[in-house]
């Protein structure tokens, strides 16, 4: 069948999203969450090699680590489909975050309060890199819960970088932190992008 011009089927942009944060973060579960495919993961179980190499404070239940990248895709609405990479937490594992970033939209920054100082790294390496992201603070069970302003002001967060609430485990909650950076995004790049 032969489409004229004007009758041609549009596909759906296609966007680069990378997830970050702090060991234990959330993650991979915020990935899986929203994914609409399974997820890709490279996760290892933790083991004593690690031990005075990761530091599990806060997070002594954790047994596995992504070592590489978790991957995921999302579709929203007719126009966008979002491809999701997960970066890994560790310091050991962070040399894969250049080629992960590459061509990417932007970022989503998991804080978890009970270790937001894990937050600096990324921060820092999207800001160096002039990469547009959001944080999203991840709502863990019994952690100590702040006001968005005083994350804001611990992360030492420029007043235009989108600050969120989240359940990184639940689909919805994880959706629209993804639309919020998409809209962050655009709004840096100054493109009208749909609600």
């Amino acid at each position: 069948m032969v489409f004229a011009r004007s009758e041609r089927p549009r596909l759906p942009t296609a966007i680069k999203i990378l997830i970050a944060g702090g060991f234990g973060a959330g993650k991979t579960t915020m990935v899986g969450a929203v994914s609409e495919t399974r997820p890709l993961r490279t996760e290892e179980v933790l083991t004593d090699r690690g031990i005075g190499v990761d530091d599990l404070t806060s997070v002594e239940a954790k047994r596995t680590t992504t070592v590489a990248m978790d991957f995921g895709r999302i579709t929203l609405g007719n126009d966008y489909v979002l491809y999701l990479f997960g970066t890994p937490g560790q310091e050991r594992f962070w040399f894969v975050w250049d080629e992960l970033a590459e061509g990417s939209l932007g970022a989503v920054i998991l804080a978890d309060t009970r270790r937001l100082a894990d937050c600096f790294p990324s921060v820092d390496y999207f800001e160096r890199r002039g990469t547009p992201f959001v944080v999203a603070v991840n709502c863990f069970e019994g952690s100590p819960t702040f006001e968005l302003d005083e994350v804001r002001l611990a992360l030492q967060l420029n007043p235009s970088v989108p600050i969120i609430m989240c359940d990184a485990r639940k689909k919805d909650s994880s959706r629209e932190v993804l639309i919020a950076l998409v809209k962050h995004s655009a709004r840096l790049r100054a493109e009208p992008v749909g609600s």
